[in-house]
């Protein structure tokens, strides 16, 4: 069995996103930088001061209405900043946000920790093959956004739509349990697979409000949990406020989802949030 990288239950732990996509919704990428190697180290450095554990870099935008890369785009942008991490020694785990294969693999070739996969192994089989080559973990990401089925709005940017559904919770615990059986039938640990419910991906402004309400039923399945609320356009709407001025609404889902049983935020502004964190886990493992 492959020994957990983190202490799962001993306290909640901050996962700081590194954007590389030059159309991010929330208007961070890396790209944008005169030398962007240089910014990613500062950065990185920046988010383990004020609390991350984990960095998580992403070179292929999730963004509703947002265009597919190739691989060897993707690896173009990624692979000079994980190099430059790794040669620094920042301390943090390394994880990269794709669903192909061969990122994956010339990513943990470079050293990094594991994989964010938000198509949970179902956009390319390949990937399940990697992961237990290099006994790597993986986040596995319940994802129902569809690239025809967008909403736009002038203050709270581009959204999924989804249809409202009675039945929701139940078919996404039903849903996320299925992911990660399939993962297990591929050979990967257990011990491995963290699971992320997609808080934004393809779901009703209820329906993320529902996720992070009843998170406590998802980690029944018995696994560890990640959650990614920072910034997203449900937020915006409940607030009615741009992504430029969610940090408060960011907060208040990151505080509910730990109470809930989250074991990772993955968030932009690793300060805020992780003094949030701090101070919930102070108070439930009091």
């Amino acid at each position: 069995m492959d020994k957990p990288l983190l202490e799962w239950g001993k306290k909640t732990y901050i996962m700081g996103i590194l954007n590389l996509t030059p159309d991010s919704f929330s208007r961070d990428s890396i790209l944008q930088e005169k030398n962007p190697v240089a910014f990613a180290i500062q950065q990185s450095w920046k988010f383990v001061q004020d609390g991350a554990d984990i960095l998580d870099i992403g070179a292929e935008s999730s963004r509703p209405g947002s265009q597919p890369i190739t691989a060897e785009k993707e690896l173009e942008r990624l692979l000079p900043i994980v190099k430059a991490i790794r040669q620094e020694n920042i301390p943090a785990l390394l994880s990269i946000d794709t669903y192909k294969s061969k990122v994956a693999q010339a990513c943990l070739d470079l050293g990094a920790d594991w994989i964010n996969d938000i198509w949970a192994l179902q956009k390319d089989p390949n990937l399940a093959r990697v992961l237990v080559q290099y006994h790597a973990p993986v986040v596995l990401m319940h994802n129902r956004s569809r690239a025809d089925a967008v909403e736009k709005s002038s203050n709270v940017g581009s959204s999924y739509t989804a249809m409202d559904n009675e039945n929701f919770l139940e078919e996404l615990l039903i849903e996320l349990k299925h992911l990660a059986e399939n993962a297990t039938a591929s050979g990967i640990h257990t011990e491995n697979i963290i699971l992320d419910p997609g808080i934004g991906f393809g779901k009703t402004v209820s329906q993320n409000l529902q996720i992070i309400n009843h998170l406590d039923q998802i980690k029944a399945l018995g696994y560890p949990i990640l959650i990614g609320p920072s910034r997203k356009s449900f937020i915006g709407k409940v607030l009615d406020l741009p992504v430029d001025e969610r940090v408060e609404g960011t907060a208040a889902s990151v505080a509910i989802g730990i109470v809930k049983g989250a074991d990772i935020i993955r968030v932009h502004d690793v300060n805020y949030m992780a003094r949030t964190s701090i101070m919930t886990d102070a108070i439930i493992r009091s």
